[in-house]
């Protein structure tokens, strides 16, 4: 079992910067295909971006394409996001999620390990 906790958000302008951190603890965080994810007041949780276990692959949903980075260390066991160029579109509570079973890289359904999430906020 992984326990995650994401930190990082807040109110920022459309055009600002922000870094997202996902910090783990239990097992291996290196064992772990890791993931973010986002939802915005009544809109379902959507798919943000992934990490390969190494960070050697990375992927990432169209609409933050160009904008946002997944990185990780695993010897400091976290994750983060880098999101530049911020829209009102972005507004959403992020999470971080741990990948434990075989689905598509963008389904729910394939990661068991959540944290609580942390809000971020752009204004026009």
């Amino acid at each position: 079992q992984v326990q995650l906790v994401e930190s990082g958000g807040g109110l920022v302008q459309a055009g600002d910067s922000l870094r997202l951190s996902c910090a783990a603890s239990g097992r291996t965080f290196s064992s772990y295909f890791m993931g973010w994810f986002r939802q915005a007041p009544g809109k379902e949780r959507e798919f943000v971006a992934a990490i390969s276990w190494n960070g050697g692959s990375t992927y990432y949903a169209d609409s933050v394409k160009g904008r946002f980075t997944i990185s990780r260390d695993n010897a400091k066991n976290t994750m983060y996001l880098q999101m530049n160029s911020l829209k009102p579109e972005d507004t959403a509570a992020y999470y971080c999620a741990a990948r434990t079973r075989t689905a598509p890289l963008a389904s729910q359904s394939g990661y068991d390990y959540w944290g609580q999430g942390t809000q971020v906020t752009v204004s026009s």
